[in-house]
């Protein structure tokens, strides 16, 4: 088929698509917090496609915060902003990231239908491969100046600061680089820790690598996404995939610390326990309704289902070979977000300078559906936690993301808390950081 035959083809099947797959059947809600509604699945030979296309803001338009909470642009003009790390300085590093080239795990024609997809939702533009540094020097809520921090990437995403060495999660390895408190360029260029799957010739369908380093700074821990939605491309291709993985960058090495885990995003450290956390994007093709991504503790050799099962033992029966014993093994998720919300990032409050209703809890931005229909995701949230664990309703933080006519104006990733207590948002889509805190005393006479 030639290269024009093939584009109309696809043309043609996303116009199908728009209208297959039906709605969803479940109340909003229902899908979400630490018991939800799991659904019956839901398959078909064409599964639903529901894309939000990007369109970007207009002048003057923004996010819609929460009562009492208030929305600014922190930096604008950046290049498909993604993953966000506030250094103790206050200086902020942004990585302006998109998939790597080469090989995405899905070939024919529903690859080229996907590809189709991603770049209508925004993401088919090369990579930036950049990481930018973001200073606010008189404190008002504006970075007035901006310096290419690192570049010559290979898709970057997760950061951390050990001491006076900064480590970034590429898309196929672990680098760093020496960093100086002050400084605005990065001292040398990048330099190989350790590789992470998905360099090379290899499948690396999701691609993004999140980071963050125990609290001692001796070991590092690495979110790996699956190398497909179920397997579909074989085993041998998911080694290591779909895992946390611990790094010792002392020693150059690399474990498993806990597996089953589709596409593990955001981690966190939550404060009060002092447990590692993160959300997580599960199984695709089930329905409007399955399967609810989450939010979850991550313990040391816990097994999360993916493949064989969700949600704990629900077993996918599009897995073979079939294992019951792994699926019988699987944990519960702490808590549910809903499904096909897109869960990206990930950040604990650290006090309430937002309010005593954000004081303790996870903030998350959800990336938003692209096969859900109505939509799903689309803003940052919170959940409120309790001596270290989820208690509550999902509260919205920033909406208003998507406009009337189903657009996306933006699309938030990464979520840090900035040094003067602000939430942080990456929005890739926008190609803004907002900036959202509490919003400013109304004077009464």
């Amino acid at each position: 088929m030639s290269g024009a035959a093939t584009a109309l083809c696809v043309a043609a099947v996303l116009v199908a698509l728009g209208g297959c797959g039906g709605e969803a059947r479940l109340r909003a809600g229902e899908d979400t917090g630490p018991s939800p509604v799991i659904a019956s699945p839901q398959t078909s030979a064409i599964p639903t496609l529901n894309i939000a296309p990007a369109k970007g803001w207009a002048k003057g338009e923004k996010p819609t915060p929460a009562r009492g909470l208030s929305v600014g642009t922190f930096a604008t003009g950046l290049d498909h902003p993604r993953w966000l790390y506030v250094l103790p300085n206050g200086d902020v590093l942004v990585a302006e990231s998109n998939a790597p080239p080469g090989k995405r795990g899905i070939g024919g024609i529903k690859g080229k239908i996907m590809g189709s997809v991603m770049k209508k939702a925004g993401s088919g533009a090369p990579s930036a491969n950049r990481i930018t540094l973001l200073r606010d020097a008189d404190g008002d809520g504006v970075a007035e100046t901006r310096s290419v921090f690192a570049s010559g990437l290979t898709s970057p995403f997760g950061m951390a600061l050990v001491g006076d060495t900064l480590y970034i999660a590429n898309a196929d390895a672990l680098v760093r680089v020496a960093y100086a408190a002050g400084q605005q360029q990065a001292g040398g260029a990048p330099q190989k820790v350790v590789d992470l799957p998905g360099g090379g010739d290899q499948l690396n369908h999701h691609w993004t690598k999140s980071l963050v380093a125990s609290p001692d700074g001796t070991r590092l821990y690495v979110g790996v996404g699956s190398n497909s939605n179920i397997a579909e491309n074989g085993l041998e291709a998911e080694v290591e995939r779909a895992n946390v993985l611990q790094i010792d960058p002392a020693a150059g090495t690399r474990r498993i610390f806990a597996s089953g885990l589709r596409n593990p995003v955001g981690l966190a450290w939550e404060p009060r326990s002092s447990r590692l956390w993160v959300v997580v994007n599960e199984r695709d093709e089930l329905g409007n309704d399955l399967v609810p991504d989450y939010l979850t503790r991550v313990d040391e050799g816990a097994f999360y289902g993916w493949p064989w099962s969700y949600w704990g033992a629900h077993v996918d029966t599009r897995v073979t070979p079939a294992q019951p014993d792994r699926a019988a093994s699987a944990r519960i998720p702490d808590y549910a977000l809903g499904s096909h919300v897109a869960p990206l990032g990930l950040t604990f409050a650290q006090g309430n300078r937002l309010g005593r209703a954000f004081a303790e809890g996870a903030f998350i931005g959800l990336h938003g559906s692209w096969n859900r229909d109505p939509l799903n995701g689309y803003k940052v949230v919170f959940v409120p936690f309790h001596d270290g664990k989820p208690e509550g309703a999902m509260v919205d933080v920033l909406t208003g993301f998507i406009d009337g006519q189903q657009n996306a104006r933006g699309r938030p990733v990464g979520v840090a808390i900035a040094r003067d207590g602000a939430l942080l948002v990456a929005d890739d889509v926008g190609n803004t950081v907002w900036r959202v805190a509490g919003a400013p005393a109304v004077a009464t006479r």
